[in-house]
């Protein structure tokens, strides 16, 4: 991919100018405050973005993969907090709508589209965080129910979400033996640990999320027995593009801030912009940035695809544009100076904000581990 198509241009250009509007003004308050703005998060959805991936049948944009990274990029431009947990959300919609059948994409779709019901994605545990095969929660079938225990970890909107979509354990035989299932915050049983005090993402709530006998149908099983770690792990390739993209984002409008910074700001003797060694650092923060999405825009295309590359290709984008987003937001401090050290300015908060991104949709380090495991042919 090497350049946007006319309408992608416009839906960007149609998402930041959202950005700027609803999320940028009050980005540093939600943060300080820990607020989790709900309402703007369905004003969102008014655009198509709670629904971006499910098909327009269901109540979704039908949008692509690649249409998808356009769409988080220029939302995390206001706020990569609530960017990142948008791309979640919208992470769950799309796996109920890719494995679910007609009757739970009829239940389901509707409330998760618009925003009215809010997603969560439950899979990793105290126990189990880069080994997700070895999740100890547990689905035991009682006739035509299910019976879910278990605790599940960092779950980013728990407590607020409606629909969590969690991973159990069916069978003792590893990653075989995972299924995945629909559960609702009234289900009894179901409750939530204390919010999580965070570097960062103050803007979404982060909780455990806990399973103590949790009775569900059994026409809340997404697919089939066995099914949930394919559905985990597929649904995860089109959410580490998300997290990438968020990650650009962010990184862009502190770039940006960093470009107008030394533009205002003089010292000795003239504006810092026209310092060379300033105005090279900025060069080379935006030629990471773009080497970046170019790599972003070909996983999105070969997701989008089906290529057989997609989830190597997944896997490198992520752990290249959430290290590169990253090590711009840092520069970008410390071009602002003691100013970018400051609350009022926003940067030290992208800074805190992007730093998780290395860590969550999978540890950049198993990025690294999937990225060898192509090369070589290993297990």
């Amino acid at each position: 991919m090497t350049a946007l198509t006319s309408d992608q241009v416009i839906l960007a250009e149609t998402v930041r100018d959202f950005a700027r509007e609803h999320l940028a003004p009050h980005a540093v308050e939600w943060d300080q405050a820990k607020h989790f703005p709900v309402d703007v998060l369905r004003k969102a959805a008014d655009l198509g973005l709670g629904g971006v991936y499910v098909a327009e049948d269901s109540g979704g944009s039908g949008l692509t993969r690649l249409d998808g990274v356009v769409v988080f990029e220029a939302l995390a431009t206001g706020c990569p907090s609530i960017a990142g947990y948008l791309s979640i959300h919208n992470m769950v919609a799309w796996m109920v709508d890719r494995y679910g059948d007609d009757d739970q994409r009829a239940r389901w779709l509707p409330g998760l589209c618009s925003a009215e019901t809010l997603g969560s994605y439950c899979l990793t545990e105290p126990g189990a965080g880069s080994d997700a095969a070895a999740l100890g929660t547990r689905a035991v079938r009682d006739g035509d129910h299910y019976v879910l225990t278990g605790t599940k970890q960092f779950i980013s909107g728990a407590g607020a979400s409606s629909v969590y979509l969690v991973m159990a354990r069916t069978a003792d035989n590893g990653a075989s033996g995972v299924s995945a299932f629909l559960v609702h915050r009234d289900d009894p049983g179901l409750s939530f640990g204390a919010n999580e005090t965070k570097m960062g993402w103050n803007a979404q709530p982060t909780r455990q999320v806990l399973l103590d006998g949790v009775r569900v149908p059994a026409d809340r099983l997404l697919g089939g027995e066995g099914d949930g770690f394919r559905i985990a792990m597929n649904g995860l390739n089109g959410g580490r593009l998300g997290i990438a993209a968020c990650s650009l984002g962010g990184a862009q409008a502190a770039l940006e801030a960093s470009t107008a910074y030394l533009t205002d700001r003089e010292a000795f003797g003239g504006p810092l912009i026209n310092a060379q060694a300033l105005r090279f650092r900025l060069a080379e923060m935006a030629t990471e940035l773009e080497a970046a999405r170019s790599l972003l825009w070909r996983a999105a295309a070969a997701l989008d695809a089906g290529s057989p590359e997609a989830q190597r290709l997944c896997a490198m984008a992520k752990r290249y544009a959430t290290d590169a987003g990253y090590d711009v937001a840092d520069s970008a401090l410390q071009l602002h100076g003691g100013y970018g050290y400051l609350t009022e300015y926003g940067i030290e908060k992208i800074v805190r904000d992007l730093r998780v991104h290395r860590i969550l949709e999978g540890t950049n380090e198993i990025m690294s581990l999937i990225i060898a495991r192509g090369l070589t042919g290993a297990a």
